[in-house]
């Protein structure tokens, strides 16, 4: 019953992100560039408890975590209801492939432990980006819209490493609520 208050603090927490990041004029000219911010929460929830899979022969690829479990469930239901409160149909198909491809790559990325939490924001922005560059080619039906690819990368790089940062930041204090909550029982 706590873990799933804890989960629904979590997608608040997610939901509002998504609204203040709603607000932030944050363009270059270029579609498709946000902050990203409702991926903190993203990342948070990966790392709060430190190397939960234990599978036999090590798990870099074979099994799914409850954090992983718990950061899909979360995602999923922040971007579907943030498209519906803040966008559309389309942003929230953009908003899942994107989402699908950068847990993907951040779990992967974590599960391998050649990462640090920075680099695995990092691949979280990049393949965001591919995600949607994919729907994209999709909906509009032309590779041309690749041209877009660098920007994006580097956007996704620099975000990811600035939401990375972030949630290093942020990751000591939420593992000491959960002990002080654990106390607590």
């Amino acid at each position: 019953m706590r873990r799933t208050a804890e989960l629904g603090l979590m997608l608040a927490l997610a939901l509002i992100l998504s609204y203040v990041e709603s607000l932030i004029p944050f363009s270059f000219g270029i579609p498709g560039i946000k902050l990203g911010l409702p991926n903190l929460i993203v990342l948070l929830l990966l790392y709060e408890k430190p190397d939960s899979c234990r599978a036999p022969g090590g798990c870099a690829v074979k099994c799914i975590t409850k954090e992983d479990q718990e950061a899909i469930l979360v995602n999923g239901l922040r971007i579907v209801l943030s498209g519906f409160l803040f966008s559309n149909l389309y942003a929230i198909l953009y908003a899942l492939a994107g989402a699908a491809f950068s847990f993907f790559a951040m779990s992967l990325g974590r599960r391998t432990k050649r990462f640090s939490m920075v680099g695995v924001s990092v691949l979280g922005g990049v393949f965001h980006n591919v995600g949607q560059l994919l729907v994209a080619m999709a909906v509009v039906e032309t590779v041309a819209v690749a041209y877009y690819a660098p920007f994006l990368i580097v956007a996704g790089t620099v975000t990811g490493a600035v939401l990375g940062i972030a949630a290093m930041t942020l990751l000591p204090y939420l593992r000491r609520l959960e002990r002080e909550g654990e106390q607590g029982k």
